[in-house]
């Protein structure tokens, strides 16, 4: 545990305004929570409960591990730096087991039975819409702080990271710009890659770049043979890849053996991040491409001091990456939101979180009081041979989030959901 570190970019500042308030595929009013159950949540002691509700085991696991490790991270800085007004956080982790059901089942414990303050954790879309239930019905609060497909905001969660406009979106313009005229796209098969791919195509028809194939594969499948001889014949101009979790290690494999490189096809993933690289192995993805809003690489105080801290805490061969970035902005924003507040209050945190801004290791980030989102710096990375990732493309400053791509004329099907 860390006991006297002092994030140098844990300074915040917070715009009071009234948040508007929406839900799970819709804008909703306050009124949506209005029957929400009485919070249990006890302030009277010297400690608040937290919870993290992170896959420790599954499929999903190589992802969760290191996201559970970053936010375990964050509360011990800050109970080292004082606390949160004053009082120590204490932090119950339950393992999600990369089941949507169990996330729901550990949601509703951490905050019925245990009564934390707030939950931080979430990772695949699935596991996020079976919480999202528990904490609009309490009116509980949780921090998701994994890049997603869009097209949801609610009043009891705070996304963290990216949406589509400052994700794929991104990805897709910076291919644009490449060159590319052709893409065939893979992903595991779940919410975020067939909806990501969605707008792929969407995008895709309105700017002249042709799909020639779509393929998807459970979550944990270990054979791609098949999906990678289709990707060979194909032979497109890129390939935009959303497979998730251990999957990724027989992907890259699998297209590494077919004898596929970056430099003949490569790949633009939506979920390779540093610790991904480490699994798969640097050798078979060098020259590959990443859409992010993070990499260890970044250069600034504020990520030195969190790649410092990280190593410390857990090991020096150890590296950071989005997911675990974006998770541990999420406690720091939770924190700047009740300290503002004056209150662990649920209704005090929602009234004043938009326009909260904090300095992360990613860059500022700002929360969006309309959507729940916040501001994002769009990264494209290429994978080098030492494992790391190195921006080739930066967005120059943060994103304001379109969860619903209202600022995009080809995406009107979205925008209407």
């Amino acid at each position: 545990m860390l006991t006297s570190r002092r994030p140098l970019w844990a300074t915040t500042t917070a715009v009071t305004m009234a948040v508007l308030l929406t839900a799970c595929g819709s804008r909703v009013d306050d009124d949506a929570s209005a029957s929400a159950a009485e919070s249990c949540v006890d302030t009277s002691g010297d400690t608040v409960k937290v919870g993290a509700v992170n896959s420790l085991s599954g499929a999903t696991a190589i992802n969760e591990t290191v996201i559970a490790d970053a936010i375990t991270l964050a509360v011990d800085e800050i109970n080292a730096d004082g606390g949160v007004l004053g009082k120590q956080l204490d932090l119950i982790a339950e393992d999600g087991a990369s089941e949507p059901t169990v996330f729901a089942e550990k949601a509703e414990k951490l905050v019925g039975s245990d009564c934390v303050a707030a939950v931080f954790g979430g990772y695949t879309s699935a596991s996020r819409k079976a919480m999202l239930p528990v904490f609009e019905d309490r009116n509980a609060l949780l921090y998701y702080g994994q890049q997603y497909e869009g097209l949801e905001s609610s009043p009891n969660i705070y996304y963290t990271g990216a949406t589509t406009n400052q994700q794929i979106i991104p990805a897709l313009d910076y291919l644009k710009e490449q060159g590319v005229e052709s893409l065939y796209l893979v992903g595991s098969d779940y919410v975020f890659p067939q909806t990501a791919n969605r707008i792929v195509k969407e995008y895709a028809a309105a700017n002249g770049i042709e799909i020639l194939g779509e393929d998807y594969t459970p979550l944990g499948s270990t054979d791609f043979s098949t999906i990678v001889n289709k990707i060979r014949t194909a032979d497109a101009d890129a390939v935009f890849n959303v497979v998730v979790g251990d999957s990724l290690i027989a992907f890259f494999r699998e297209y590494s053996s077919a004898g596929l490189t970056a430099e003949d096809m490569p790949t633009i993933s939506m979920a390779v991040g540093e610790e991904e690289v480490r699994s798969i192995g640097a050798s078979g993805l060098e020259g590959h491409l990443t859409s992010w809003n993070y990499y260890q690489t970044v250069d600034s105080p504020e990520n030195a001091e969190f790649v410092a801290a990280f190593k410390e805490e857990f090991g020096e061969d150890r590296v950071t990456s989005d997911p675990m970035e974006s998770a541990y902005t999420a406690v720091y924003l939770w924190k700047a939101m009740v300290e503002e507040a004056g209150s662990f209050d649920v209704p005090a945190i929602q009234e004043v979180a938009g326009g909260t801004t904090i300095t992360s290791p990613e860059g500022t980030v700002t929360v969006d009081g309309e959507n729940n989102h916040v501001t994002k710096t769009a990264r494209i990375g290429e994978i080098g041979a030492d494992g790391q990732i190195n921006t080739v493309w930066d967005s120059g400053e943060p994103i304001e989030p379109d969860p619903y791509l209202e600022g995009y004329d080809w995406a009107t099907d979205f925008s209407a959901n």
